[in-house]
């Protein structure tokens, strides 16, 4: 076992000890992600929670917020960075519209089109979590040098191009 040995450490030995015949060496990685996804999950919460906002909220707003000014987009283009269906986006723009933390506009490019437009309160809300966040995630990296987080970025990179 590893000097600094972890529960995963623990699970893995106990699978070798009992089916040497497999190779656990995947457990020794994703197990490891599964366990930091949990804590990432617990500080988004958090940081969300203290801005007044759920995760899809936050989802939405931060797509609008990292549009610039004057943080509008399509419905469309909220789908596309959302990875929600048009239904789901609907019922969310509508709720968001019910607490006034965006607005539909007229596209003044197309008299037809509807354009989603973040409203104050939102944009206070939004930077509010992400600098919750940010500061959530930082403690978490903690225990990494800089260039062992960048090292680890990129590791995790080369993982998801896969699946994105």
């Amino acid at each position: 076992m590893a000097e600094h040995a972890d529960e995963v450490d623990r699970i893995v030995d106990a699978w070798v000890r009992e089916r040497p015949d497999l190779d656990f060496d995947p457990l020794q990685v994703l197990s490891r992600v599964d366990r930091l996804s949990r804590h990432l999950d617990r500080a988004r919460r958090g940081a969300f929670g203290r801005s007044e906002l759920q995760s899809w909220e936050f989802d939405v707003l931060s797509a609008l917020r990292r549009a610039g000014t004057p943080y509008r987009l399509s419905p469309k283009a909220l789908l596309t960075q959302t990875l929600v269906s048009s239904g789901t986006m609907t019922n969310r723009i509508d709720r968001l519209v019910e607490r006034g933390l965006v607005e539909r506009q007229t596209d003044p490019n197309d008299g037809r089109g509807i354009l989603v437009r973040m409203t104050s309160q939102g944009l206070t809300r939004v930077d509010a979590a992400i600098t919750r966040l940010v500061d959530a995630e930082a403690e978490l990296l903690r225990t990494l040098a800089p260039g062992d987080q960048t090292r680890l970025a990129g590791l995790l990179r080369k993982l998801s191009l896969d699946f994105d």
